[in-house]
């Protein structure tokens, strides 16, 4: 079968599995062992393909490597880009350098990404292939972890999910200030807390400072509130994303000493308001 018949044929089988190409100079060690590892991770979820400006052979040191790490490395072939003329690609990914220089801008690709890797074939140190394949593996694994958060983004976009985005770096941001710190540490210790309470325990006479700082965190979707009576209780956000709850909970639970002035000033605090009903 030619390339040009064995593209058509993996169209047929699945239209929505996305499309890689790696592309490196000879398309005999760096694409081959990429394109052999991508369809062992995810071929039901890519059609992988690999090229070279100037093919050679395949190195056979590739193969072994393949084959020792568990890889099916059977059928692989060197193949010219000029095969793929034409052919639109999700991804087109470089490997070198020189096809990089070459190949900078793919007329075919959606999304181009440049990985240079040291060429086995003239790096030094013990097993050579086998550590540019352990780099391969590693990058690999990273890009589909961020192609899986990609596509449950889109998941819950499509689906109006009512998942919270929060910005990393308004995130990071939202912390820096002492008075929005403790609030988060003291609100995930109670579970919810109320303005006056906030007061108590910060030491702070301002209310509107107060005010200010968990509107800060409540545009950065960190926290919620809800209305109770006479009362308005903030809390973190359910929706937020597991790591950003980690992160406050794991900043809480090694830095308690951090707010235990708080906690003491909260738990001498007189008529604190009712929290009935705190699920609603």
């Amino acid at each position: 079968m030619n390339t040009s018949t064995e593209f058509q044929a993996s169209q047929q089988v699945s239209i929505t599995k996305q499309k890689v190409l790696f592309l490196c100079t000879g398309n005999s060690a760096r694409s081959q062992m990429a394109e052999a590892l991508l369809k062992h991770k995810a071929s039901d979820k890519f059609d992988v393909f690999s090229a070279g400006t100037s093919p050679e052979a395949v190195d056979v040191r590739a193969i072994e490597a393949l084959s020792k790490f568990g890889v099916n490395a059977q059928n692989l072939k060197s193949k010219n880009i000029k095969e793929f003329d034409g052919v639109n690609f999700d991804y087109v990914i470089t490997l070198c350098d020189k096809a990089n220089t070459e190949c900078r801008n793919y007329p075919q690709a959606e999304t181009q990404l440049a990985w240079d890797f040291p060429d086995p074939k003239t790096r030094t140190g013990n097993n050579p292939f086998s550590a540019t394949l352990s780099e391969l593996n590693n990058r690999l694994s990273m890009f589909l972890l961020v192609e899986e958060k990609k596509c449950h983004a889109v998941h819950e976009e499509e689906n109006n999910n009512s998942l919270k985005n929060v910005d990393p770096i308004t995130f990071y941001k939202s912390l820096t200030d002492d008075i929005r710190l403790k609030t988060l540490m003291l609100t995930h210790y109670h579970g919810e807390l109320c303005v006056c309470e906030l007061m108590a325990a910060l030491d702070e006479d301002s209310q509107p400072k107060v005010s200010r700082n968990l509107a800060v965190l409540k545009k950065a979707n960190i926290l919620t509130d809800r209305k109770h009576g006479q009362w308005v209780f903030y809390r973190i956000t359910p929706e937020l994303p597991l790591w950003a709850k980690s992160v406050i909970a794991q900043t809480t639970e090694n830095n308690v000493s951090l707010i235990a002035a708080e906690l003491q000033r909260l738990n001498a605090m007189n008529n604190r308001p009712n929290k009935t009903n705190f699920c609603q």
